[in-house]
């Protein structure tokens, strides 16, 4: 008989907004028991799924699955670095920034068709100040966002848009020396971003053409910008053309070194963290194996792909938050009602 591929599954019960139970339930459905043998276990705290990842290490499980947000999905990656274990995703969270940059699809049950096609990759990841990332790492307003974020009650694309819009236009940009091959240059930066994967999450694309299997990060600087110019920059980040924009210098490089004014905090797949002022951030070719998708949203031509992916951005986000919305156009109906009644009350009353 042949051997079975083995998996753990981490599913994060309290990650996103949904119940996870289906998940588990679907699990039968797409992995044939006799090429699959499967374990569930559900993380309780912080670390809980590094150390079950460790576990199956251990034991020679050959894909561990994270089900979750990216907080689940950077957790068990970092553990899983270097090994033959392989990073499965389930995605479940507010941005699934490795997710979509992998095509895994954001319903269960594409992700797991996925997971039973069992295409394995080994793929770059990168480090800053040997802290490992995946998708992206930065500094500047980017992680000046994922701290306020990370301190927000409510999560998704709205309420990063929220404190983008309420924040950006009072935040100051820093001054940088970046050294690169042993050349300094000094920049003015709103953010600086180091991107082995494409995006941010939720489809906001900050490196439009990064591959995590070519060795490089790229880099993405963007100078201040004027109030004017605001909405131009929001629109290219969702529309892969970021780095035609004459506020943005982009390069590639396998390591760099940034210097700041002062201590700050960074950000490694949006989670921020304090660091000093000065950062090395490198790319480790190579380093992990992951699953990923094979399947024909891999291979759609770009304008199409980029289509496809806006599409479904936006159909997620009306989806989460059309109760919300719903709400607040309500709302605001009513208010605009009560003033139309106070005008009319108003005009009745003059001579």
């Amino acid at each position: 008989m042949e051997k079975r591929t083995k998996i753990v599954f981490i599913v994060n019960p309290i990650s996103g907004t949904s119940d996870k139970q289906h998940i588990i339930d679907l699990i039968p459905k797409y992995l044939d028991s006799r090429r699959f043998e499967w374990t569930i276990c559900k993380t309780e705290h912080k670390g809980h799924a590094a150390e079950f990842s460790g576990k199956a290490i251990e034991e020679g499980v050959n894909i561990v699955v994270a089900v979750g947000g990216d907080g689940t999905v950077n957790e068990v990656a970092r553990s899983l670095i270097h090994t033959d274990t392989a990073l499965g995703i389930i995605p479940c969270g507010s941005g699934n920034g490795l997710a979509r940059h992998l095509y895994i699809p954001m319903n269960p049950d594409g992700a797991l068709q996925v997971l039973a096609d069992c295409h394995i990759e080994s793929l770059d990841y990168g480090l800053i100040d040997d802290v490992p990332f995946f998708c992206t790492c930065g500094v500047g307003f980017d992680a000046f966002i994922s701290d306020r974020f990370a301190k927000s009650n409510r999560r998704g694309l709205l309420t990063y848009i929220e404190n983008t819009l309420k924040e950006g236009l009072k935040y100051k940009p820093d001054t940088y020396e970046i050294t690169v091959d042993g050349e300094k240059q000094v920049y003015k930066a709103f953010l600086i971003a180091c991107a082995n994967a494409s995006q941010y999450g939720n489809n906001v694309y900050i490196a439009p053409h990064a591959s995590m299997s070519d060795g490089l990060m790229d880099v993405t600087l963007m100078e201040p910008f004027t109030v004017l110019e605001a909405p131009q920059i929001a629109i290219q980040l969702f529309n892969k053309t970021i780095n035609t924009n004459s506020r943005i210098r982009s390069f590639r490089c396998q390591q760099l070194h940034i210097k700041r004014s002062a201590p700050g905090v960074i950000h490694f797949d949006g989670d921020p963290k304090d660091a000093g002022e000065e950062l090395d951030v490198k790319l480790v070719p190579k380093g992990i194996r992951m699953v990923v998708n094979t399947r024909e949203q891999a291979y759609l031509p770009p304008l199409l792909r980029t289509f496809a992916d806006f599409y479904h951005g936006v159909n997620e986000e009306i989806t989460s938050f059309g109760a919300d919305l719903k709400a607040d156009f309500m709302e605001s109906g009513r208010r605009i009602s009560t003033i139309n009644k106070e005008l009319l009350r108003k005009l009745r009353k003059k001579p």
